[in-house]
């Protein structure tokens, strides 16, 4: 006999809402917000484990971070070594266990224009709400590091084209990335910024302005949805929501922020073992066991075995 439909649900990490209709509401959720104008806060996250604190905290969005996810699942630098499936996987692991919009690096586009376009299919199926793309050269580097060059404005317009074109729905947002500010200066990275405008990009986001002012004139020159890239320690001024509201930004990204807080955290809890060779005394905020196990899913898992599991001999 089948199990019975009023038990519970098998003990697995996706949403309770379908796949398929859990993207179709996250798309519209974020399309939605930044069509109205509101201003969309989004930590990076980079594991299941940060995906899931952030999700259960009200954000609008996510932002699966590429330096933190090559960094977490290869434990290397953000240096185009990660493959395509390396962070096509990754995304929908995030997008399938998350209830929140999830905004997803795509470095650029993992190679030429039918690359883009298979990136683009990849992320939509996946549950990513939206895709960036930007314009270096492979290998590419992390934003706030130096030794960054860009291919052509006539190479990424034709990416942003292609991207446009090949999604399947119209809400699932293009994000086009531009790295020239820091090697070629604002003046070309704000021309490149109005082309990729042009050829279809839905969210612009000018990579390390240097200062304020030019973070206000960057606010000026566009009309469309612009999106702020805050590192602590990176080259582009951190500010508040409010400033970054007022410079003309309607999007603000936290990339390092999650990953730089734990390996804090974890250096400190490491170091005490080490140096004591015990937990005890550590002066530390601790995540709660029985709070971990609850955000980890341990009560489907308890409820499944009282339902289904072997009786005790």
């Amino acid at each position: 006999m089948p199990p019975s439909k009023t038990g519970p649900a098998p003990p697995e990490s996706v949403p309770s809402m379908s796949t398929s209709s859990l993207a179709k509401s996250k798309r519209a959720a974020l399309a939605g917000r930044l069509q109205i104008g509101s201003f969309v806060v989004a930590p990076g996250v980079f594991d299941m484990i940060s995906a899931r604190i952030a999700d259960r905290l009200g954000f609008n969005a996510l932002y699966m971070t590429g330096y933190g996810t090559v960094a977490s699942h290869l434990g290397l630098p953000d240096a185009g070594l990660a493959s395509y499936r390396d962070m096509v996987d990754r995304a929908r692991m995030i997008a399938e266990g998350t209830n929140t919009p999830l905004i997803a690096d795509a470095d650029t586009g993992y190679g030429g224009p039918l690359n883009v376009a298979h990136t683009v299919r990849g992320y939509e199926t996946a549950g990513v709400s939206a895709l960036q793309i930007e314009d270096q050269e492979f290998p590419k580097r992390c934003g706030h590091t130096l030794g960054r060059k860009v291919v052509s404005m006539a190479d990424m317009v034709r990416k942003i084209q292609v991207a446009s074109d090949s999604r399947t729905y119209a809400d699932f947002l293009i994000i086009a990335r531009t790295d020239a500010r820091t090697s070629l200066g604002l003046d070309e990275a704000l021309r490149r910024g109005e082309a990729y405008q042009r050829a279809g990009a839905d969210i612009l986001f000018i990579e390390s302005p240097e200062s304020e002012a030019e973070m206000a004139e960057i606010g000026r020159r566009f009309d469309v949805p612009l999106m702020a890239n805050m590192v602590e320690g990176g080259r582009t001024p951190v500010v508040s929501a409010d400033r970054l509201k007022q410079l003309g930004y309607r999007v603000a990204i936290f990339p390092a922020f999650g990953f730089l807080a734990a390996g804090a955290a974890l250096r400190a809890a490491y170091g005490k073992l080490k140096r004591d060779g015990s937990s005890v005394g550590f002066d530390r905020e601790l995540y709660g066991f029985e709070d971990f196990n609850e955000l980890m899913g341990f009560e489907r898992i308890w409820e499944f075995d009282r339902t289904y599991g072997e009786d005790d001999e």
